[in-house]
């Protein structure tokens, strides 16, 4: 199903989202930050490294375009390039190795809060329109809230009791995009998007659970 969002409102949701995550990250201490997460073969020194990278790879690659957007903030995902690689392994190793450069895991978090700023800056100057970004062509409220879904997603995988990212409406928005499907009506939004995501089990049909 199509899902798109517009840019101010995505813009919003953005900010409130990173400043979610990192005063998540930020919370763990160093011992507690070589924790498994609740995404397979990540600690969560690891989901804080991944979701660093990609706010860099965010902020230098998405590039303004003229062309029309060929994808929408749930076909992103079918599309993803994590998504392109049959074998994670490679993947999953060099992110451990990239992650254990750090001294002490604490200062992954303060990367974090560099990235988290320079988002800041740039989501000011980033004019409204259409972004090339990984492969594809997104309109910029679209591609917004890709990332409001991607640290929704991995501030859960940092296992918090009770956390509730701002970004979970979306997140659950885009899994029923995807699935074609709605999750029960009954499920708080936290709780449909780890069942919808296979994080926690669940018995939602066949159309769950869905991969980002």
């Amino acid at each position: 199903m199509p899902l798109s969002f517009a840019h101010d409102e995505a813009a919003v949701a953005l900010t409130a989202q990173v400043e979610a995550f990192t005063a998540a990250a930020g919370a763990l201490g160093d011992w507690e930050l070589l924790a498994a997460s609740r995404a397979h073969g990540w600690s969560r020194l690891e989901v804080v490294t991944h979701v660093r990278l990609g706010l860099e790879e965010l902020v230098l690659g998405a590039v303004p375009t003229d062309e029309a957007p060929d994808r929408d903030a749930a076909t992103y995902w079918s599309g993803h390039p994590d998504d392109r690689d049959d074998d994670p392994v490679p993947h999953v190793l060099w992110l451990r190795r990239v992650a254990s450069a750090h001294q002490r895991p604490s200062a992954a978090v303060r990367l974090l809060e560099r990235a988290r700023d320079g988002v800041a800056a740039w989501l000011r100057t980033l004019p409204e329109g259409v972004a090339g970004f990984q492969g594809g062509r997104l309109s910029t409220g679209d591609l917004l809230a890709t990332w409001v879904v991607e640290l929704a997603v991995h501030q859960l995988d940092l296992d918090l009791p009770d956390d509730t990212p701002p970004g979970l409406p979306w997140t659950r928005a885009t899994l029923e995009a995807l699935a074609g499907a709605p999750l029960p009506a009954g499920l708080d939004d936290r709780t449909a998007v780890l069942a919808g995501l296979g994080r926690e089990p669940a018995d939602l049909g066949p159309a769950y659970p869905v991969s980002l």
